[in-house]
């Protein structure tokens, strides 16, 4: 029997379904006003969570440095684990050298930078005049057209300038802020890297039961590899870092450049800087020894490039070894890219970041577009 429908029902059913399109249509059709609201809700939304962000730049950038001052740090971790110390004791003994530095900077490196910072002061103005009086200074300086003496003028006038001390001691902090609140955020940084070198191992297990189990070895087997580059990297930083400055600072005391701490203080950090840190320690060193005598200028100089020769083919490849496999181009302008958004802390950790990015796409990207 054929079921035959009557006009009420047909019409029934009819505006059931134009109801049902109408339902299913784009807000933006069925309701211009309510669309705007909403639209400008979320951007009101996202301009409140920017501006929040904003002002917790400060503390965001504490966790991510204590963050990886932890993955750094775990290379030493696992290194007194191969020397047959359990875990919870290597990971004791790391936090006692973290709280004797920080001793050890409160006792001792702030008195003796300031010190220094006084002695620098008072000791290159005298520096200047002495390198007027030479014999060769005003020849050299006709010869220049009076570039020398201008410069000379320059750096006296920013020695006398207590701004210039001020914007040294906030690039030593390396987090642009007065020095005061440097050293709050750098104690800070050092309590929660405390935390995180004691939880490391369970925060990563939590994290790695975030992705789903059928990704979750191949994921867990990336992140252990990109973990431990940046460890490698990190880590094998300060060790150069800290050559440069115990090297620069032997030479700099033999040949008598005033100052001599604070120099080799500075050199450490500025060897941080990859690829250009040594350049610029050299040339900050030479300059400074010039304003000393030119023999000293002459000495630094000369073993200060026999140091880079053996820092490039001996010390770099021992230390560092394969931990980052990065094209010398991408390191550079990785590095300048860091320290533009970020400062020294940017620099220091871009490079390892790429190293991550490029260890990701050769391995994941590539073969699934291969197979594609």
């Amino acid at each position: 029997m054929r079921f035959i429908q009557s006009p009420e029902r047909r019409m029934h059913v009819h505006d059931a379904g134009a109801g049902s399109d109408t339902g299913s249509a784009p807000l933006l059709k069925r309701s211009p006003l309510l669309f705007g609201f909403v639209v400008t809700l979320g951007a009101l939304g996202a301009v409140a969570t920017g501006y929040m962000l904003y002002g917790l730049r400060s503390i965001i950038f504490s966790v991510f440095l204590a963050a990886f001052a932890t993955v750094g740090l775990d290379p030493l971790i696992r290194w007194f684990q191969r020397h047959g110390m359990k875990r919870a004791w290597a990971i004791v003994t790391v936090i006692l050298l973290i709280v004797g530095v920080l001793v050890a900077i409160i006792w001792v490196v702030v008195p003796l930078i300031v010190q220094q910072i006084t002695n620098l002061a008072t000791a290159i103005p005298a520096e200047v005049e002495k390198l007027r009086a030479e014999g060769w200074f005003d020849s050299t300086n006709e010869a220049s057209n009076g570039v020398l003496g201008q410069a000379l003028t320059w750096v006296s006038d920013q020695v006398k300038n207590p701004q210039t001390w001020a914007n040294i001691g906030n690039g030593l902090v390396g987090v642009g802020l007065s020095v005061l609140n440097g050293f709050t955020t750098g104690f800070f940084i050092a309590i929660l890297t405390i935390y995180f070198i004691a939880s490391y191992d369970s925060t990563k297990a939590s994290l790695y039961h975030l992705v789903r189990k059928s990704h979750r070895e191949q994921f867990e087997g990336y992140t252990e590899r990109i973990l431990q580059n940046f460890g490698k990297y990190l880590s094998g930083m300060v060790i150069l870092a800290f050559f440069n400055a115990t090297y620069s600072l032997i030479l700099l005391l033999v040949t008598g450049v005033p100052g001599a701490f604070l120099i080799a203080l500075a050199a450490f950090f500025i060897t941080l800087i990859p690829l250009i840190g040594t350049v610029l320690t050299t040339i900050l060193m030479t300059v400074l020894a010039l304003i000393h005598s030119p023999v000293s200028a002459i000495v630094v100089l000369v073993f200060m490039l026999i140091y880079m020769q053996v820092e490039a083919y001996i010390l770099t490849p021992k230390v560092m070894g394969k931990a980052v496999q990065v094209p010398g181009s991408v390191v550079l302008i990785s590095a300048l890219a860091g320290s533009t958004l970020f400062g020294l802390p940017g620099a220091l950790v871009a490079i390892p970041i790429s190293a991550g990015i490029i260890l990701i796409i050769k391995e994941v990207v590539m073969p699934r577009k291969d197979r594609s």
